[in-house]
């Protein structure tokens, strides 16, 4: 099959491409540096020509309010755009739990995506993951200094980037869901605790203080960002730090 992976040179979407590309697909990967624009519609329906399958990657450049119309603009300029090439299957990339999470401005825009998505023309599959442990390190220095981190005990469960995008290759390569796969990784962690995990592991001394309103995930409330029923991903937080 072709695939055009939208978001194709970044963190999951090249190695999405390679993925499909090892497994004897033809996966292209499309983005800004390619001359590919969501938001103006600029070299999309020359990406999407002749493609079977959409994998849309791309991610909004704030994390704010704006991220709203940046999901609102981008998913209509693709499913239009899939809509005209005959698109039979449009994969997105979203977050276990961003449903429950509405007080963050980026969780509700990925919730716009989905439902934008669901209501389209073009048969779907949205695959929600759990937090990356690629972005641990961002999410740490978030309310760091010299000798500190802050962080609430939120219950998170890390999954490596390299498991998020062999899920997505595998779904985006099968039948359209019509629905949603939760992946997670294997072990649930306070994130107090893996912020202790992490820094112990790379030599740190920094203290990690458990705060419960420091940084973004201070908002959230139980544990909906963590799913036990989830396809649970192979790789462990420790071996990935290794």
């Amino acid at each position: 099959m072709k695939f055009a992976v939208i978001g194709g040179t970044g963190l999951i979407g090249s190695q999405v491409v390679r993925n499909l590309n090892a497994a004897g697909h033809e996966a292209v990967p499309h983005s800004q540096s390619t001359g590919v624009d969501v938001i103006s519609g600029r070299g999309l329906d020359e990406a999407l020509a002749g493609a079977d399958v959409v994998v849309n990657l791309t991610n909004s450049p704030t994390f704010d309010e704006a991220s709203l119309a940046f999901f609102q603009t981008s998913m209509d300029n693709l499913l239009a755009a899939a809509r005209r090439s005959g698109v039979g299957h449009f994969v997105i990339l979203s977050i276990v739990g961003a449903d429950q999470v509405p007080e963050l401005d980026y969780y509700r825009a990925k919730v716009l995506q989905e439902d934008i998505l669901a209501a389209g023309p073009i048969p779907y599959s949205i695959v929600r993951a759990t937090q990356f442990m690629d972005f641990i390190d961002a999410v740490l220095s978030w309310t760091a200094d010299s000798e500190t981190v802050r962080l609430p005990a939120t219950p998170i469960q890390p999954i490596a980037s390299k498991d998020v995008a062999d899920a997505v290759a595998q779904v985006a390569a099968g039948a359209p869901l019509g629905g949603t796969r939760n992946i997670a990784g294997p072990e649930i962690f306070p994130l107090d605790e893996l912020g202790r995990i992490t820094l112990s592991r790379k030599g740190d001394s920094r203290t990690v203080v458990t705060d419960p309103t420091a940084g973004m995930f201070a908002v959230v409330k139980g544990d909906v960002l963590t799913d036990t029923d989830a396809h649970l991903a192979p790789t462990r937080y420790a071996d990935w730090l290794s």
